[in-house]
């Protein structure tokens, strides 16, 4: 194992709170933190995993920093596979600083963002798509999220990329053979059954890509523009589902003069909801800065919600709204229900493309409906969370496509009668983006801009 300098930081966040914690990690972690600690026992003779209760003290002024509790964690059996000291303090940020201060003072280094975990690589307790998932983990915005995160730490994605990455091994095996041991009495590759296997990889490697949209969403929420002409209740609908006024609300058109983001939870997919301006034509230039914002929106967004006012008749501007939507990521809301008490509404269903929810964003009736449409049509039957493995980073959505791609021209290759030497040049390409995900391929400027995007301490 490469000796690598010991190192420390801060891993709670600054700020007021009952429990700070300053970690350390490296061969002199242990060494380093005995020179400041004072207890009745002492740090250095400690059990691996026990808790040592005392004060940090600074040693060349005898001044008391702090009273604590420090872990030791001895290696290998630890977050890093190396010696680990864990100081708990109290949350101030002046007193985790100076505990911080006196470390470094005694020999660590402060650890760059994701130092961490990436020793937890480096030293071969995880694998690199497991380390990415801490990141994942500690940004996730709700359970779902979470629930991915965690399948993916457990090692539910890693495994099946090992899978993938051994049948094929399998194939370049055979393919190899041929081209080594040509003189040999060894059989033909049979190019059929090698391709038929490719293929059946390749339909494997296709299903976790098309999870990528799942696992986008997961993790980074579902743009949702809320769209509609003016005063048909697109502010009451953000208010209402968020249970917080949120956006002003008035009964003069035309209110919502810039797009308003908010994000809630939904079945447990986060929804950055979008308040648009009305879609109509503009009087002011600030208007034309709002309309123009409301179709960035609806062009970017994933889903739409697109609200009419169930008390009125339609007229030329919701039709010119539905013909500029796209039906398959639209979500058609009939509003205002609570003015017409139970009878059909005023607005022609019947122009709709699919079926509409039919809501009160003033006394919430529908609502539920409306969210249990947006989690139908967002995820349908894809969130098989506990058992099928989920693509979240566009990195791993890039390699595997990469990798896809090799396996598609090699079985092509493979049909019109290309040489092996050439057809095994594309297998090993497959194999390097699959070895990419999980790190058995691996460049060090490609884990400096990974672990870069980590917190300061994990």
């Amino acid at each position: 194992m490469e000796k690598k300098p010991t190192v420390a930081a801060i891993s709670t966040p600054l700020g007021a709170g009952a429990i700070g914690i300053v970690r350390m990690t490296g061969l002199e972690a242990i060494a380093i933190c005995s020179h400041v600690f004072q207890g009745k026992h002492r740090v250095e003779e400690a059990v691996s995993h026990s808790l040592c209760y005392g004060n940090i003290v600074n040693p060349d002024s005898g001044e008391a920093i702090d009273e604590v509790l420090v872990s030791v964690m001895k290696s290998p059996g630890t977050y890093t596979r190396e010696d680990m000291v864990e100081v708990n303090c109290h949350g101030g940020p002046v007193a985790q600083q100076k505990i911080l201060a006196l470390l470094l003072d005694h020999g660590a280094e402060l650890a760059p963002p994701g130092e961490f975990t990436r020793r937890a690589f480096l030293n071969g307790r995880i694998d690199l798509a497991q380390a990415e998932s801490v990141a994942q983990i500690v940004s996730a915005k709700t359970d779902a999220a979470l629930k991915v995160a965690m399948a993916q730490l457990e090692g539910s994605l890693s495994a099946e990329i090992k899978s993938l990455r051994q049948e094929i091994l399998a194939v370049l095996g055979a393919l190899e053979a041929g081209l080594d041991f040509s003189d040999e009495d060894i059989e033909d590759l049979d190019r059929e059954e090698a391709g038929a296997r490719l293929s059946q990889i390749k339909e494997r490697m296709d299903e976790l890509i098309e999870s990528a949209f799942t696992g986008r969403i997961l993790s980074h929420g579902v743009r949702t523009a809320i769209v509609g002409k003016p005063n048909v209740g697109k502010s009451s609908l953000l208010n209402a589902l968020l249970m917080r006024d949120r956006a002003i609300v008035t009964e003069i058109p035309g209110t919502t003069r810039d797009t308003i983001e908010e994000i809630i939870n939904v079945g447990g997919v986060p929804l950055k909801l979008i308040d648009t301006a009305g879609m109509a034509p503009a009087s002011d230039v600030v208007e034309q800065i709002g309309v123009s914002r409301t179709h960035q929106a609806v062009s970017e967004a994933d889903l739409i919600l697109c609200l009419f006012d169930g008390s009125g008749r339609e007229d030329d501007r919701d039709r010119a709204l539905l013909t500029s939507l796209p039906p398959e990521k639209t979500i058609y809301v009939i509003n205002k229900c609570d003015l017409f008490r139970g009878r059909l509404p005023l607005f022609n269903q019947g122009l709709l493309p699919s079926p509409p929810v039919i809501i009160s964003a003033f006394t919430r009736q529908g609502l539920r409906e409306l969210k249990e449409k947006i989690s139908h049509l967002i995820l349908g039957e894809a969130l098989c969370l506990a058992t099928s493995p989920i693509v979240v980073l566009e990195r791993h959505q890039r390699l595997l496509a990469s990798a896809s791609k090799c396996l598609l021209k090699v079985e092509q290759g493979l049909r019109v009668g290309l040489g092996e030497e050439i057809i095994s040049e594309e297998v090993r390409a497959a194999l390097a983006a699959l070895g990419e995900i999980t790190g058995e391929e691996m460049m060090d400027d490609l884990l400096d801009v990974i672990f870069r995007e980590f917190c300061v301490g994990k």
